[in-house]
């Protein structure tokens, strides 16, 4: 070989060397806190095409000024999401760091969601079961009318008067509205019970609070907006009546030991001790939702465990709501057996959104088999409108959170069930994680 085709052999050897390169994802300086910040930016900018998907943000105001400044185009943040899950891919997790493999894990699958989110901005369709799978990272189970009916068997047995099972259980209900006049003092109780509780078994920051709202025309019973640093503004809808067992749930859910808890939570721990950026900001349409909503849930029965509950509405919330005590043990009785018949809402939502049912179909389900009345199953409607497989969190993440907790010791032992729930909030869990 003469001196000049080895001198060629060498070029060609370096240009196919560099474009092999060019074909890997590079990782941008920094790593991890690098693709977590570009993630941030990636999420404002979305939000920018679709005003309910930042859910709350509380990172640098110049990242959500660059967003508001200039809204990218959808295909543009479609080819960001994909080289972001692509720069992340090419960056191994430490060995032997789980809360690092667990970030990594974390953005990676939270980066799918957001491409699925703009996918579907776009107008890419998705059955009910596929959305589930791209934005929440699970599989919901389905359940057929022989399965509510036989729900509907046992209620029907426990329920005063004759009659279809939805009008009676209506008029149950009746007997347990809380007055508008009463509302906020039963409602403060219950807050403060919830934090009591929950400040018992759990460390919080110095620096939280929360206020209180009551609103009304809106598709949802009851919102937490976290404002970062702390704080929270809890939205209560009072469009419908407000049943006496809401005033725990919402208290529960919505502040302690629920979204205000956790979130507070992440920003401490996760923002503030360690600098993940990441969790400075909050995409509602992701698998970080399943999680929040299903630790929201759960955590009213840590919180309030059924005896300790049903004493403490009997003798506290029940005077307060100006409701006959003696009724208290009768009335969860029945809801007990009516929660069970919650999967009867994703059912609805499924046929809905997969088009096998009209709007008007889906609402006369939800009568039938949610037992609830046309005027919030008008409103659930709406509510699936707007968030469509959303619903999934708040049951399905709820057993995904209970099963989690109760295999890690929590099933028996109150302080364990704590323990196990409390670093569950702390830290980037996923839900195929708690399967």
């Amino acid at each position: 070989m003469s001196l000049a085709e080895a001198a060629v052999l060498a070029a060609l050897v370096v240009g196919l060397a560099a474009c092999a390169r060019d074909s890997e994802p590079a990782a941008p300086a920094g790593g991890l806190d690098a693709i977590a910040e570009r993630y941030v930016k990636l999420v404002l900018a979305v939000g920018q095409h679709d005003d309910a998907y930042v859910d709350a943000y509380y990172g640098p105001g110049a990242w959500r000024e660059e967003a508001e400044a200039q809204t990218r185009p959808l295909a543009a943040l479609a080819a960001e999401a994909d080289s972001l899950r692509d720069a992340l891919g090419a960056l191994a997790p430490a060995e032997g760091d789980e809360m690092t493999r667990l970030r990594h894990q974390y953005l990676q699958t939270q980066l799918g969601a957001v491409a699925a989110r703009v996918a579907m901005l776009q107008g890419q369709t998705m059955t009910f079961d596929e959305e589930a799978r791209a934005l929440y990272d699970t599989d919901p189970p389905h359940y057929d009318e022989a399965h509510f009916q036989r729900l509907l068997g046992r209620l029907d047995d426990a329920l005063p008067g004759d009659g279809p099972v939805p009008a009676r259980y209506e008029r149950f209900k009746a007997d347990f509205v809380i007055p508008p006049d009463r509302l906020d003092a039963v409602f403060t109780a219950a807050i403060e019970e919830a934090r009591r509780r929950t400040r018992a078994h759990m460390t919080q920051p110095e620096d939280e609070r929360f206020t209180v709202e009551y609103v009304t025309d809106k598709p949802w019973s009851g919102y937490n907006w976290y404002q970062g640093g702390g704080e929270s503004l809890i939205q209560v809808n009072t469009d419908l009546p407000i049943y006496i067992d809401r005033a725990v749930d919402l208290a529960a859910h919505e502040g302690y030991p629920g979204h205000h808890v956790y979130n507070a939570l992440l920003e401490q721990h996760l923002v503030r001790d360690r600098g993940w950026v990441e969790f400075s900001v909050y995409p509602l349409f992701s698998p970080q939702s399943l999680i929040a909503e299903g630790s929201a849930n759960y955590g009213i029965e840590v919180a309030f465990p059924q005896a300790e509950r049903l004493a403490f509405e009997r003798d506290v919330l029940f005077p307060l709501a100006g409701l006959d005590p003696a009724r208290a043990e009768d009335y969860y009785a029945v809801e007990a057996l009516a929660s069970e018949l919650s999967y009867a809402g994703n059912e609805a939502a499924r046929r809905y959104l997969d088009g096998t049912l009209d709007a008007d179909s889906a609402a006369a389900f939800l009568t039938a088999y949610a037992l609830m009345p046309p005027a919030r199953a008008a409103q659930r409607v709406r509510f699936i409108d707007a968030y469509r497989s959303y619903v999934i969190n708040y049951n399905w993440g709820q057993d995904l959170v209970r099963g989690y907790v109760e295999a890690r010791g929590g099933a028996d032992d109150p302080a364990r069930r704590w323990a196990v729930f409390a670093d569950l909030l702390a830290s980037p869990r996923l839900p195929s994680g708690l399967e």
